[in-house]
């Protein structure tokens, strides 16, 4: 499991004074960007894979608001062969279960997630 914070900006939010939606997401790929390079390294390029989102779930518990810190942890929920589902939860705010798919890097072509790489990310 990793851990990630983020302060919620002024222009992450609706007018209705929350945070906006969509920002749910993105705060979810900066999250699971950031372990994938603090885990791996300089992330999946050197290892000639990259991921790509198929399906995301977001459910939200409680509004975000400017100033607001986000812990948001992260954890693997099921491994495919070519596919994952990272979970994302911020107690209190939103979960978030997305199934990203490995892919050859700059392909759209599926390959299985590297091993070496998988145990990487299950010990975290």
């Amino acid at each position: 499991m990793y851990t990630h914070q983020i302060r919620v900006r002024y222009g992450e939010l609706d007018p209705q004074g929350v945070v906006f939606n969509a920002n749910y997401l993105a705060y979810c790929d900066d999250a699971f960007d950031t372990w994938l390079r603090n885990a791996l390294g300089n992330g999946l390029e050197q290892h000639q894979a990259d991921v790509m989102l198929k399906k995301a779930e977001v459910i939200w518990h409680s509004p975000a608001r400017l100033g607001d810190v986000i812990e948001l942890e992260v954890s693997i929920k099921r491994w495919g062969q070519t596919s994952f589902d990272a979970f994302f939860q911020a107690k209190g705010v939103f979960e978030a279960t997305i199934t990203y798919v490995c892919v050859q890097q700059k392909t759209t072509t599926p390959m299985r997630f590297p091993d070496a790489l998988r145990s990487l990310l299950v010990d975290t």
